[in-house]
């Protein structure tokens, strides 16, 4: 998709032009989402997981921004029937899934991470990682924002026509 077909104006026309069923898979999207992402991460506190590091301020608001972005992609690929032939928009899978990975690293506890304690030991974790989870969390956020602009500008260019 060009560049000039991705524009703010269209994603409004394609979210004007959604169903029940495409705002519901919205809802549903966000609050798997956050459910998905946060449970683990204890951000949504639960007997099945925990943190060794109290959660910052900014992973609520971190989650709840992942958790939207990633309901609107989903809910781009809600189609309605359409007639053999007619054209998938263009993709924009690929930002949205790196972006929710990154916001699962960007919101995790900085010392549970296997990986990064591997690699950086937990001294390393605290001093190395954790003051860069805070921009990790908005790379995720960009991310899925592009994806989520991607696939609804697309909507509103190639509208996918309701079958009778």
């Amino acid at each position: 998709m060009s560049s000039s077909a991705r524009s703010l104006s269209r994603a409004g026309t394609a979210l004007r032009g959604w169903r029940p069923r495409q705002w519901a898979t919205a809802g549903a999207g966000a609050l798997m989402t956050a459910v998905v992402i946060g449970v683990p991460t204890d951000v949504v506190p639960s007997p099945l997981f925990s943190r060794s590091v109290p959660v910052p301020w900014w992973n609520y608001p971190a989650l709840a921004v992942t958790a939207v972005l990633a309901g609107l992609v989903l809910s781009t690929y809600v189609r309605r029937p359409s007639p053999a032939g007619t054209e998938r928009p263009p993709r924009g899978d690929r930002l949205g899934w790196l972006g929710g990975l990154l916001s699962f690293l960007a919101v995790g506890c900085p010392v549970c991470n296997k990986v990064v304690l591997l690699l950086l030991g937990a001294s390393g974790a605290l001093s190395y990682w954790a003051p860069v989870q805070p921009l990790v969390a908005l790379v995720s956020a960009a991310l899925l924002a592009e994806a989520a602009l991607r696939r609804l500008s697309a909507q509103a260019v190639c509208p996918v026509p309701a079958s009778a």
